[in-house]
Formats: C-alpha cells, sequence, structure tokens
C-alpha cells in the first residue's frame, strides 16, 4: 500500500520485514535523498494516508482505528511524533478484504466501513445505499412548478 506525499518527497508503505505489518517512510526517489527509512507504526499498521492540508501521516491500526502522527522534516531527515488515535470509533474489520477506508480531499473527515450495530436476529450483516441519477429522480417524482 504504497501512498506518496503530496510534496512528492516521501514515499509511506506497509512492510511485514519486521514480521508484522507496520508503516514505514522512506525519502522519494531514495537515490537522491540518502536512503533514510523511518518505521512510524509500533504494534502494527496498514494503509497508510497523507493529509493534503497538513504535516500529518494517517493510517490504521491492528485494531482497526484510525491512527495519526504530525511529522516535520529536517532536512533529509523524516522526523514523525508518537502516532496517537485519531479516533477511539473501531473500522469494521474486513478479512481478506481491501482498504475499508478513504481520507477526504480537505483532510479532516474520512470515508470508512463501520461494523454493523446488530439489533436482532434478523439484522442484516452491512448495507450501502447507492444512489445513481439523483436529481433526474428528484425531478421525475417532484417536478417544478406542480403542488
Amino acid at each position: 500500500y504504497p501512498m506518496l506525499s503530496p510534496d512528492g518527497r516521501w514515499l509511506a508503505y506497509a512492510s511485514n520485514e519486521s514480521g508484522t505489518y507496520e508503516i514505514y517512510v522512506r525519502a522519494f526517489p531514495e537515490a537522491t535523498s540518502g536512503g533514510g527509512k523511518w518505521q512510524i507504526s509500533s504494534g502494527g499498521g496498514a494503509y497508510p494516508m497523507w493529509s493534503r492540508s497538513g504535516r500529518q501521516l494517517f493510517f490504521e491500526n491492528l485494531d482497526n482505528r484510525v491512527m495519526v502522527t504530525a511529522y516535520t522534516v529536517q532536512g533529509s531527515s523524516f522526523v514523525a511524533e508518537k502516532p496517537r488515535p485519531w479516533s477511539e470509533r473501531q473500522l469494521a474489520n474486513l478479512v481478506n478484504a481491501s482498504k475499508n477506508i478513504d481520507l477526504a480531499p480537505d483532510g479532516k473527515r474520512f470515508a470508512v466501513i463501520l461494523p454493523v450495530e446488530e439489533t436482532g436476529a434478523n439484522q442484516a450483516r452491512s448495507r450501502v445505499t447507492y444512489i445513481e441519477n439523483f436529481f433526474d429522480e428528484l425531478r421525475r417524482k417532484a417536478p417544478v412548478g406542480k403542488k
């Protein structure tokens, strides 16, 4: 899951080189920067995402929570603060699935898949509402000028 920083100088990615998937950052392109590498997460991480509006790196930890770390750049070094929870809300655990989170362009919100809160035996396991051609349907159901 590689992700280039908005300025194109850094590459964040998940690797299991330590035996557990962790988030790392390295300079990009490596040949022009001296080849530094920094481990960002501890205790697991996946799906790194750069804030588009600030100096933050987000990722999902092994407990399915969104984590964030602020960072600075000092010369050719990437200096990250200790990651902290961005939210205590736990994301859905999608075993053997793809990414269940994405950062909005403003860098302030996420689109996520949350666990289903079951209240009954027949509760659906998941539900997605997709509306296509919403305004066409609205004009059909409530035409202008009709009461």
